[in-house]
């Protein structure tokens, strides 16, 4: 009994193992497949019509792919805004949109027509505050992140008349074809300089962008 046992457990390690080592390998060819793709579409990683936070003459670029009904883009706001803090004079936050949930492309063009009025950012912090109130994925309460961008300010009837311009639908359609060659499929996924994190991880990124900043110091 006490063989069979053992056996078994040696099966469920060897079995534990291979699946361990098989997601590494899988996300080092994921990780190495990204990287290409960013050097052979580099001018994908930014467009003219991408909202930027901080010195536009920054060392270091980071450029997120967002999905504002995503609950970790929402987790890892404060985080990234952190890293603006701790850098104020060296990096950029670039922002891409990746609408994968339901209903987000709806508000990527609110936000986009926020612009518009100057709020882009106080809309965008009041739609992510709000995220666990309307990004149901199944069935998002758009009406609830409307009312949001409203608290924030904005004049939500003229930006809803302004989301519906063919200017705005291009800007959505741009950032997707992009996405696609960049070979981004989650969100939040982040490239700093162009290089994609290692691993994914509040702490890969923080390690990334330090090392970006500190190379363009040399």
């Amino acid at each position: 009994m006490n063989t069979k046992k053992l056996t078994v457990a040696g099966l469920l390690l060897l079995v534990c193992a291979a699946f361990f080592f098989g997601m590494r390998a899988y996300q080092g060819s994921a990780r190495t497949s990204q990287e290409n793709a960013a050097n052979q579409h580099a001018e994908r990683l930014v467009r003219t019509h991408s909202p930027v936070l901080g010195p536009p003459d920054a060392a270091v670029t980071l450029v997120e792919f967002f999905d504002p009904a995503c609950e970790t883009c929402r987790a890892f706001y404060p985080i990234v805004k952190g890293l603006m803090t701790q850098y104020p004079k060296d990096l950029k936050l670039v922002i891409r949109y990746a609408p994968f949930h339901q209903g987000s492309d709806q508000v990527v063009k609110l936000l986009e027509a926020a612009k518009q009025q100057g709020k882009y950012w106080p809309v965008l912090e009041g739609v992510l505050a709000a995220q666990p109130q309307w990004a149901d994925h199944g069935n998002p309460n758009l009406e609830l992140a409307y009312k949001a961008a409203e608290l924030a300010g904005l004049d939500v009837q003229k930006a809803l008349q302004d989301a519906a311009s063919a200017s705005i639908d291009a800007v959505l359609q741009q950032d997707v074809q992009d996405l696609k060659a960049l070979g981004v499929n989650k969100t939040p996924t982040f490239f700093v300089n162009g290089r994609p994190l290692p691993s994914f991880g509040a702490e890969q990124l923080a390690a990334l962008v330090a090392q970006e900043v500190a190379a363009a110091k040399k």
